[in-house]
């Protein structure tokens, strides 16, 4: 049939097209020649063994090739999907991309001073991509890299949670070490960059049913309604995993055990992971290394000042 003959011919146009190369005929010659060969012949072995490398070789580069653009729309999507839950605007069954355009929208702010940085386009910004790249990076000194992850971008990438206009909650990026890897993260906070919504994150690698258990849903509720800054001193807890905060810096901490909510300072106190102090204390470090004056005090400065103006 006329459908059946097209592939064909043009294969037979291909097979011409590649006669008319010296490399090609030589390539057929010798494919004839092992394949006369004895089933024992070693230069056969050795042949069809290197064919069959090669050929998939081929079909691995291709398939990384063609599946790169869906790689990193799903990746993509999975981080729109972590803000969304650390939001708490993620539903089942919701489009992803349609929810985060309406509801979320991301800036990217300098470190140093505080401020927003419009000249740059904030949804293309890679703020992990940055903090490896000198030009866009700085090192942290050893006496303030508390979270230990040595290098910091100087351009954050924050999310806006708005509602009818007003800013409803602001969403960080946070990371720090803790047992056995770096956690990359996400801390929502109120408008008033003070009371946490939630936390949640989302690369991790520490123990199963120990420090992995900073995904864990009920651990994570237990972060909401807690203070980041200290508004009295706050002296170092009997349980406590840090040291003492003095009034305007970060207080928010674990501790060993459950925290006792009759007790004063009881809202800066989140429950350890148990059986899991370095990671405990990874994550207690990372909070207070990015709320501080190092990573995003003077940007929530700024939020709060132009939350009361507008007020």
């Amino acid at each position: 049939m006329p459908n059946q003959q097209k592939p064909c011919k043009h294969l037979e146009k291909v097979c011409n097209k590649l006669n008319e190369y010296e490399q090609y005929r030589k390539f057929i010659i010798y494919k004839d020649k092992v394949l006369a060969m004895g089933n024992d012949s070693l230069e056969k072995t050795i042949a069809i063994a290197l064919s069959l490398c090669f050929i998939c070789a081929i079909l691995v580069s291709f398939s990384a090739v063609a599946l790169k653009p869906l790689q990193i729309y799903n990746k993509d999507l999975d981080m729109k999907k972590n803000i969304l839950d650390v939001a708490g605007l993620l539903e089942e069954g919701m489009d992803i991309d349609k929810a985060f355009a309406d509801k979320i929208e991301a800036k990217v702010v300098d470190l140093e001073t505080g401020d927003y940085v419009e000249n740059i386009d904030a949804n293309a910004y890679d703020q992990r991509k940055a903090a490896k790249d000198p030009a866009q990076s700085v090192a942290i000194p050893k006496d303030k890299d508390i979270a230990h992850i040595r290098v910091k971008a100087k351009l954050a990438k924050v999310f806006l949670v708005k509602e009818g206009g007003a800013l409803k909650s602001v969403i960080l990026p946070v990371s720090g070490y803790g047992l056995w890897s770096t956690l990359y993260g996400f801390l929502s906070l109120d408008a008033d960059g003070q009371t946490v919504q939630s936390i949640n994150f989302y690369d991790q690698s520490e123990t199963p049913g120990l420090g992995g258990e900073v995904v864990n849903p009920n651990w994570r509720a237990l972060w909401k309604g807690k203070k980041v800054y200290a508004v009295t001193d706050q002296p170092a807890m009997e349980k406590g995993l840090i040291a003492e905060a003095d009034v305007g810096e970060p207080a928010l901490s674990l501790i060993k055990g459950t925290v006792d909510t009759s007790k004063p300072g009881s809202e800066y106190q989140v429950d350890g992971l148990a059986g899991a102090t370095l990671t405990s204390t990874g994550v207690t470090n990372l909070i207070r290394y990015w709320m501080s004056t190092e990573g995003f005090s003077k940007y929530l400065n700024k939020v709060r000042a132009n939350q009361g103006a507008k007020s």
